[in-house]
């Protein structure tokens, strides 16, 4: 195969670009440091292409090593064949390279292999043949052996019969041609294991749908079913037409073979054929659903991870609880913990009094500016809590509600306890709820992406799958978004392009040693930091205050040379960039390409040292919109149609989903408001707990009615 043509078809790109991204790959480049660094080679394919390209790149080269394997095998046994080469190249997945193989494959003994070894095989040719002019029964007279247990003429017949149905079961042109009518026609049908029993599954106890057409989220809903054993699944195939169809490629016209024939093809596609195309075709629908799966959880969690930081602000994070508390942590500009308490403000408790004047020490003792609140177990009562208390105090603080998906995993994980080694787990995840509003990326790389709580299902896809796809989404943001080389933890550096856990953890080391870093050159000093892995990560580690003002940029230290010569073309000097940038670089260049030509570098590098020059130390979540702080609680009264909320799912029925949008009403978004494509039932888009974003259609005070969409 020629791997090179078929990406460049596949992808729509040039066979260069595909050419140049193998090679860079193969060189062992980061899919980050090739996006950002290498655009002249790959015509600027973007990070989503690139990993696409190189999952692709890796799935082909698997094919053509599995394709080798099997020549080879077949080349052994010595049944090699000009056809069987050309199929093998013309083969373009696994499952049709397995077709091929499957009559070399070794096998254990069959009903087949005995029926040969009993010397019937002959016979089995002959009824194939369908060249006889007289009854089969006739001529099975000859195959009667009594030694070998054939002692009749229908056992003759029975053991050809045999033959022939494995015959037809190892043409990897009848697989082929059974699994398309399968999956093209095919139905998945779910029965109730127990039809009383309740469940969130109940619209799957008498479900049936087209294979071809079942979308993703089903596959995976059924899928759990089946695996909790509420629901039994199976394909029903069209079997009479499959049967009609290889009769068709099988049957000649002869009255004495014809019967014979249509026994064993039945037999064959039934006992043989069925079971593992129904298995094939429901790994492969799955395999589908988890990738598109996956791709929706990547898309999530980038969102999550680029949410914009609030710089600089004195937080005080409220981790709620009923019977144990609100654990409270106070957290400065730079994430140091200046304080730490528990308060008991809701049931079954009510000491408010008490609770509020802990609180007020700790907003005027540390000058705090934000609250930040949990959003789990006692969320809603903590929250009035909190607005009461607001309006009670001399200064300005505003609240939020934080999404806390993922803070008890990583209270409890040995990073939480090195981290702080003398705070409990409850008070560790209040830490954790004030960082990750103050940078949502620095503090939610230390825990595990899929635990973070922005997909579905994950837990029942293929973990190893999950795991790259959801590593490559934070490595990517980490990348875009530049990391802080002198503040940075071990977590947020080990997914910087070309460092790994050891290496981050010897740059800290480094750190503690030595003070902070001055310039990005120093890195080469630090412990396994080679030439190699300097190259991929420098560009995206910044020195806000080094020797070289460059270091605060996104210029990799490769261009050096050329952004100092392009700012003396320009009439600037390095020492503009630490003004807050040279604004005015851009219109000072005049014709890039000839500018490009000058400096010896590509254009699209010559645009991308402008932007960093323009903008030192540019944070991309910046241009993103800021969280909505709050200082009061929504009432009914203060909605007005087209308001954009977050809400908590709380109550999920056929006809729509209640949603609970913090004004005491829970409002209805109905089925036709959920999502543009057209679905069955509102669990298949929604659960109860999801957060949502959804906006308001209507409000009738009077009557209590609250119309939301979560089409926003």
């Amino acid at each position: 195969m020629d791997i090179i043509k078929t990406l460049a078809d596949e992808f729509k790109i040039k066979t260069g670009q595909v050419e140049n991204t193998v090679k860079l790959i193969d060189e062992g480049n980061t899919i980050p440091f090739i996006a950002r660094y290498r655009k002249e080679m790959t015509g600027s394919l973007d990070d989503v292409i690139l990993r696409e390209l190189n999952d692709r790149l890796n799935y082909l080269r698997n094919l053509d090593e599995k394709r080798e394997q099997v020549r080879n095998l077949i080349a052994e046994q010595e049944k090699l064949t000009d056809e069987i080469n050309a199929a093998l190249d013309k083969a373009v997945t696994v499952t049709e390279i397995d077709d091929i193989y499957r009559p070399f494959r070794p096998k254990r003994r069959t009903r087949a292999t005995i029926a040969k070894e009993k010397g019937l095989e002959p016979l089995a040719n002959e009824i194939m043949m369908q060249l006889t002019k007289e009854p089969v029964e006739k001529i099975a007279e000859k195959y009667i052996y009594a030694e070998k247990e054939v002692n009749t003429i229908e056992d003759a017949i029975e053991g050809a019969k045999d033959i022939i149905a494995e015959m037809v079961s190892d043409d990897a042109d009848y697989r082929a041609l059974i699994r398309r009518l399968t999956f093209n026609e095919g139905l998945i049908v779910t029965k109730a294991a127990d039809e009383e029993a309740e469940s969130v599954y109940e619209m799957y106890y008498d479900y049936s749908e087209p294979v071809k057409k079942i979308p993703g989220h089903r596959v995976l809903a059924i899928n759990r079913g089946e695996k909790e054993k509420v629901l039994n699944v199976r394909l029903e195939a069209p079997t009479q037409n499959i049967l009609k169809a290889v009769e068709n490629k099988i049957i000649r016209d002869n009255k004495y073979t014809e019967n014979i024939l249509k026994e064993a093809i039945e037999d064959s596609y039934k006992r043989l054929i069925a079971p593992a195309v129904e298995r094939e075709i429901r790994n492969e629908i799955t395999e589908k659903a988890e990738e598109s799966a996956i791709k929706v959880f990547g898309e999530n969690l980038k969102q999550l991870l680029l949410q914009p930081p609030i710089k600089d602000k004195v937080v005080l994070a409220l981790d709620p609880g009923y019977r144990t508390g609100c654990k409270v942590a106070v957290v400065d500009g730079t994430g140091k913990v200046l304080d730490t308490g528990v308060i008991y403000p809701v049931p079954p408790h009510n000491k408010v009094e008490q609770a509020e004047k802990i609180i007020k020490n700790m907003i005027e003792k540390h000058n705090v500016d934000i609250i930040a609140i949990g959003n789990g177990t006692a969320s809603r009562e903590t929250e009035m809590f909190v607005v009461n208390l607001i309006k009670k105090l001399d200064r300005e603080v505003l609240y939020i509600i934080v999404n806390e998906a993922g803070a008890s995993v990583y209270s409890a994980s040995k990073l939480g306890s090195e981290e702080f080694p003398d705070f409990d787990v409850a008070l560790r995840s209040a830490v954790s709820l004030g960082r990750r509003l103050q940078d949502p990326l620095a503090e939610l790389v230390k825990i595990e992406p899929k635990s973070i709580g922005v997909g579905q299902y994950q837990h029942d896809m293929n973990q190893k799958r999950l795991g790259e796809a959801l590593g490559g989404v934070v490595e990517s943001c980490v990348n875009s978004v530049g990391v802080d080389l002198n503040t940075a933890s071990p977590s947020l550096l080990s997914y910087v392009s070309g460092i790994n856990n050891s290496i981050a953890k010897n740059i800290l080391a480094y750190r503690e040693e030595n003070g902070k870093f001055k310039n990005r050159k120093e890195l080469l000093k630090v412990s396994k930091l080679g030439p190699k892995a300097f190259e991929q990560c420098a560009g995206f580690l910044r020195i806000t205050d080094g020797d070289n003002a460059l270091d605060n940029t996104g210029v990799h230290p490769e261009s050096y040379k050329a952004a100092e010569a392009l700012i003396e073309k320009c009439g600037f000097s390095a020492g503009d960039i630490k003004k807050g940038g040279i604004k005015e670089i851009g219109k000072s260049v005049g014709n890039l390409e000839k500018m490009a030509k000058e400096l010896k570098i590509g254009v699209p590098t010559l645009q991308d040292i402008i932007k960093e020059l323009e903008k030192p130390g540019r944070d991309p979540r910046d241009e993103m919109p800021k969280p909505i702080l709050k200082s009061d609680v929504l009432s009914i009264e203060d909605l007005k149609e087209g308001m954009v909320l977050k809400g908590t799912v709380r109550n999920v029925i056929d006809f729509g989903v209640f949603v609970d949008i913090g004004v005491h009403q829970d409002g209805l978004v109905h089925i036709s408001e959920i999502c543009d494509r057209y679905i069955k039932h509102p669990l298949e888009v929604v659960s109860v707990g999801d957060i949502v974003d959804v906006k308001v259609l209507g409000v009738d005070v009077k009557k209590h009615r609250i119309s939301l969409s979560m089409k926003v």
